[in-house]
């Protein structure tokens, strides 16, 4: 049996052919929404902290070059209570890291 040119065929594959650009049609007409992105208050405030931070210079080179002067000229003290008090204190931040 040939199908070819059966006139109900044809038909059929007429009205499946006009169902197919009438969904075509019909999905270009929808318009896609974008998407939004709202940052909370405390979000906004962070991320001009960050930026204020990231515009620190890495080193404080006004401490470096006071404190290389102090041991230049021997000037330079620390007492064994600071230097153990901040030992004690790194300690303590490490454990909670």
């Amino acid at each position: 049996m040939k199908i070819h040119n059966n006139p109900n065929v044809m038909k059929a594959l007429k009205l499946y052919d006009n169902q197919k650009t009438d969904k075509t049609q019909k999905s270009e007409k929808v318009t896609q929404k974008k998407d939004q992105l709202e940052l909370s208050e405390k979000a906004r405030d962070f991320q001009v902290a960050m930026k204020a931070f990231q515009k620190l210079p890495d080193i404080r080179e006004d401490k470096v070059t006071k404190y290389q002067e102090q041991i230049r000229s021997g000037s330079y003290e620390v007492s064994g209570k600071e230097v153990l008090d901040k030992m004690i204190r790194q300690g303590k931040i490490d454990q909670k890291i």
